[in-house]
C-alpha cells in the first residue's frame, strides 16, 4: 500500500528507471532521472532547514524541473504551495504572507516578482530562496540559498521520511470572498485514495500517455501528476501558450500520442467552436475527461460524434474534496443539445448529499444544497478555523464527531435515475474557464482603484465557451471620462487575467434593495447586450 505520494515515483524508478516519466517540449525526464533530481532537491531543502509541516512555495513555470521540485518538497517532508506565475505580485504576496514558507523556489524569470515580495517589510528575511536555474550562485539576486547547479552536486539517495499519510501534501489557494485567497489543505491520503479509485476505474497502465493541461496551482493537475506516477505512465505537459492557440491542441494530442486528455470543458468547447477535430481523429486517444465547470451538451455532442472510439467522463468535485467526488461516463451521444449531463454517482469512499436548509434530504427531482462527505475531504482552510467550521459541518446522519460533510455552495437535484445533476451556484462564487472565482474578491480589488466610487460584480450567462462572463457595474468618482479599458488595465495589476471583468456598465448610482444593499439581481436582470461591450476573456 502507498502511504505517501512520492513513494509511487520511487517504486517506478526501481522498476523501470529508463522509462519516460514527464515531457515538455525538448525537456524529458525518465523515472530514474526524476527520482534522482527530486532526491537532490529534498536534500537541498533539508539542508536549508525544511522539515515536517514546513511550506515551500513554488514560483516556477510549468516544466519537468518543476515537477521534480514538487516531489522533492514532499521527500523533504514539507508541503508544496504552487503559485500562479501569471498573477500580479500583490496577489502572490497575499498567498506568501499566508503560507509563511520556509523556502521559496523560483526561476530568474520570476526575479521581478521575488523583488516585489522582498520589498514588502513583512516578507523580507522571512523565507530563503532557491533558484531552480542552471548557473553559478555568484551574482544571483537576494542571497540565494542554492541554485539548480548546487542541487545537482548533492547526494542522489532517497531520503527517509517522517511524514504520515494524514499530513498535508500541498496547499492550493483559491479565490476568497474577502479579497484574500484562502488555502485548501490537501493530504497525502486524500490524493492517494482518489488516484487509486481513478486508475482502477479508467484502467490506467504504463502504456498510457496522459495530458498535463492544467497549471500546477489548479487541482486537476494533481491527478495528471500522481495518476501518471501511480502506474508508470508518461505525462506530457501542455505548454501554456497553446491556450491562446486552441486550434493547435489536436496536433499536440496526435504528436504526443496521448491516450488520455483531462481539462476544464471551456478548452474543449472552444475547440468545438473552431471545428478543429476531424471525424475519427486522434486515433491514440482512449479517454476524454473533464472537470471544473459544466460542459455544454452541444459541444459534447460535437466531440462524441467525431470520436466514437473515445470514452467521455464528467468528473465533479471542489478543491476541498480533493480533485473529484463523483463521475459519470456518457454511454452514448445525446440526441438533444439541451439534454442535461449528470455529475453522476459518488467515487469510492464518497457520498453526495442533496439537502434542504434544515440538513434533511430533499425529495427526488427537487433542488437542494449539495454536500459531500467521505475520504477525500480536506482537513480545512489553512489557518482559518472559522471558515473551516462554517464549510465543514458535523455529519447530521452519523454519530462519529469526526465524520464531516462539506457545503459545496452548489445547487443540485437527484434524478429519477438516481444520478445527481448540477443545477447552479448558491452564492456569489462562480466557475469560469474552470477557475473558481469569488466575485467578492474582484469587488474588493475594484474598490481600491482611485477612479471607482462604487462597484458590483455579477455573473452573466453567455453562449460563449467560458459559460459565465464577469460583469462589473460601477460608479466613477468624478464626471471625468473613465473608460472600462482603463479600469481593466488598472485592475490587471491586482488580479490574474481570468478574474478580470469582460462586461462593464457605468451608473450614476447603483440600484439598491429595500435593505439598502446593492441589488445585484436587478443589475443582472437589467443588463442588456448594448450595455455589455466585451473586453477580452473574463
Amino acid at each position: 500500500m502507498t502511504r505517501l505520494l512520492q513513494e509511487w515515483l520511487t517504486r517506478q524508478a526501481e522498476r523501470s528507471p529508463n522509462a519516460t516519466a514527464v515531457v515538455m517540449g525538448q525537456e524529458r525526464l525518465t523515472y530514474g532521472q526524476l527520482e534522482i533530481l527530486s532526491n537532490q532537491i529534498a536534500h537541498a531543502l533539508r539542508a536549508a532547514g525544511c522539515g515536517r509541516g514546513d511550506r515551500v512555495c513554488l514560483l516556477l513555470p510549468k516544466s519537468p524541473t518543476t515537477v521534480a521540485s514538487m516531489l522533492g518538497i514532499l521527500k523533504a517532508d514539507a508541503c508544496y504551495v504552487p503559485l500562479d506565475t501569471a498573477s500580479p505580485a500583490p496577489r502572490i504576496a497575499k498567498i506568501v504572507d499566508s503560507a509563511q514558507p520556509h523556502v521559496l523556489l523560483a526561476s530568474t524569470r520570476g526575479a521581478a516578482t521575488v523583488q516585489a515580495l522582498l520589498d514588502r517589510g513583512e516578507a523580507r528575511g522571512s523565507f530563503r530562496i532557491g533558484w531552480m536555474d542552471r548557473g553559478s550562485s555568484a551574482g544571483r539576486p537576494f542571497g540565494p540559498v542554492f541554485t539548480l547547479d548546487d542541487v545537482q552536486r548533492l547526494p542522489v539517495a532517497t531520503p527517509s521520511y517522517g511524514n504520515a499519510s494524514g499530513d498535508c501534501a500541498h496547499i492550493l489557494f483559491t479565490s476568497g470572498s474577502t479579497g484574500t485567497p484562502k488555502g485548501v489543505m490537501i493530504t497525502h491520503a486524500g490524493v492517494i485514495r482518489f488516484v487509486e479509485w481513478a486508475t482502477d476505474y479508467f484502467g490506467l497502465s504504463a502504456t498510457d500517455r496522459l495530458s498535463g493541461h492544467s497549471p500546477f496551482h489548479f487541482d486537476l493537475s494533481t491527478f495528471d501528476l500522481f495518476g501518471t506516477f501511480a502506474v508508470g505512465a508518461e505525462l506530457h505537459l501542455v505548454p501554456p501558450e497553446l491556450n491562446v492557440l486552441p486550434h493547435k491542441f489536436p496536433g499536440f494530442i496526435r504528436e504526443a500520442g496521448l491516450t488520455q486528455w483531462f481539462s476544464v470543458p471551456s478548452v474543449l468547447t472552444l475547440m468545438a467552436q473552431l471545428d478543429v477535430v476531424r471525424h475519427d481523429d486522434l486515433p491514440t486517444l482512449r479517454r476524454l475527461l473533464w472537470c471544473g465547470e459544466v460542459f455544454p451538451t452541444r459541444a459534447l455532442r460535437y466531440w462524441m460524434s467525431r470520436l466514437p472510439h473515445v470514452t467521455f467522463t464528467n468528473l465533479y468535485g471542489p478543491t476541498e474534496a480533493t480533485i473529484a467526488s463523483s463521475y459519470y461516463s456518457v454511454e452514448r451521444c445525446p440526441d438533444d443539445d439541451r439534454a442535461p449531463i449528470p455529475i453522476g454517482r459518488p467515487c469510492a469512499g464518497e457520498d453526495l448529499l442533496v439537502l434542504d436548509e434544515t440538513l434533511h434530504p430533499v425529495p427526488v427531482g427537487e433542488i437542494g444544497d449539495l454536500y459531500i462527505r467521505g475520504v477525500g475531504l480536506s482537513p480545512g482552510y489553512w489557518r482559518e478555523p472559522d471558515k473551516t467550521d462554517a464549510a465543514f459541518l458535523r455529519n447530521p446522519f452519523g454519530t462519529d464527531p469526526d465524520d464531516r460533510i462539506y457545503r459545496t455552495g452548489d445547487l443540485a437535484k437527484v434524478g429519477p435515475d438516481g444520478l445527481v445533476y448540477f443545477v447552479g451556484r448558491a452564492d456569489t462564487q462562480i466557475k469560469s474557464r474552470g477557475y473558481r472565482i469569488e466575485l467578492g474578491e474582484i469587488e474588493a480589488a475594484l474598490l481600491t482603484l482611485r477612479d471607482i466610487r462604487e462597484a458590483a460584480v455579477v455573473a452573466l450567462p453567455t453562449d460563449g465557451f467560458e459559460g459565465t462572463a464577469i460583469g462589473c457595474a460601477y460608479v466613477a468618482r468624478s464626471a471625468a471620462a473613465v473608460t472600462p479599458l482603463a479600469l481593466r488595465r488598472e485592475l490587471a495589476k491586482l488580479l490574474p487575467a481570468y478574474m478580470l471583468p469582460s462586461r462593464w456598465q457605468a451608473h450614476e448610482r447603483l440600484p439598491r434593495n429595500t435593505n439598502g444593499k446593492i441589488d445585484r439581481r436587478r443589475i443582472r436582470e437589467e443588463w442588456t447586450p448594448d450595455e455589455a461591450p466585451a473586453l477580452g476573456p473574463s
